[in-house]
């Protein structure tokens, strides 16, 4: 069994003072993502509360699918046969918590976020609901469902549009036009690939599309990617490495996507160092 990691002092604080439920919930999530399975009293001692309030948490994260249930403690959810957004959902767990951690960072209250659908960008998502006074606009089901858990003082706007159910996601023309009424403090994207040449890809040209109509109106773009999407090529671009504000990856690139990368002046942010 892996080792229950240890509360720093500033997290231990903040966890004391600023738990909402929606907060230790995604708390939860994450300590089970860690170690993929924990019991209900691991949960109670760690995060300083009692059995009965860490139950009825697990019973919520697992009515949404983010945890499977068992006697006395929880588990990561099983994907098989859920479809793609699933399968991608329970891989590179680790990084993308790192990544989707140390993002959140560059967020602060009263801004305005436009986030596009991705397994990054919803763990993402549940870090952002700890935010106060959030404006979030989204074309993902899943994202603003997460969002509305949060801060009561945070507006979440769901982009209308064709539904795809395998991504719970809106896209098209009418998603588009959505966004173009928007103007945001950041935009956060996921990327399927990305090289020194082309920049950010995305395998699907309907989400391509979307993500450029969002970085055409973001102040600041961020990128979540991790390393394994390094010098991939996808069959669609987004945009260039000159209109990336941040990156926040697992691993640095390395390379002539590093050069690229620095030529371009991205701020490079390396999640977990």
């Amino acid at each position: 069994m892996k080792a229950l990691p240890a509360l720093n002092k500033v997290h231990k604080y903040y966890l004391d003072k600023f738990m909402t439920p929606a907060n230790r919930q995604a708390e939860i999530a994450n300590l089970i993502r860690q170690r993929d399975h924990i019991t209900v009293n691991e949960l109670a001692e760690m995060l300083k509360t009692s059995r009965e309030t860490i139950r009825r948490d697990l019973t919520e994260l697992a009515r949404t699918g983010k945890v499977q249930k068992f006697h006395g403690g929880a588990s990561l959810p099983l994907t098989t046969g859920e479809g793609h957004f699933h399968d991608r959902m329970g891989k590179n767990v680790t990084a993308k918590v790192q990544i989707a951690t140390a993002a959140a960072k560059l967020i602060a209250p009263n801004e305005t976020i436009l986030i596009d659908t991705g397994s990054t960008t919803l763990y993402f998502a549940e870090e952002l609901v700890k935010i106060p006074s959030l404006t979030v606009v989204t074309n993902s089901a899943e994202i603003a469902r997460t969002m509305s858990t949060g801060q009561s003082t945070t507006r979440t706007f769901l982009l209308g549009g064709e539904f795809h159910g395998d991504n719970r996601q809106t896209v098209g023309s009418m998603a588009i036009a959505q966004v173009q009424s928007f103007r945001a403090h950041h935009a956060i994207l996921t990327a399927g690939a990305l090289d020194a040449r082309t920049g950010v890809m995305d395998y699907s040209i309907e989400e391509a599309q979307l993500a450029r109509a969002m970085v055409e109106r973001g102040e600041f773009l961020t990128v979540l990617v991790d390393s394994s999407k390094f010098e991939q090529i996808a069959s669609f671009e987004v945009c260039g490495l000159d209109k990336i504000t941040n990156l926040v990856c697992d691993k640095s690139p390395t390379g002539r996507l590093k050069a690229e990368l620095l030529e371009a002046n991205v701020n490079i942010i390396v999640a977990g160092t």
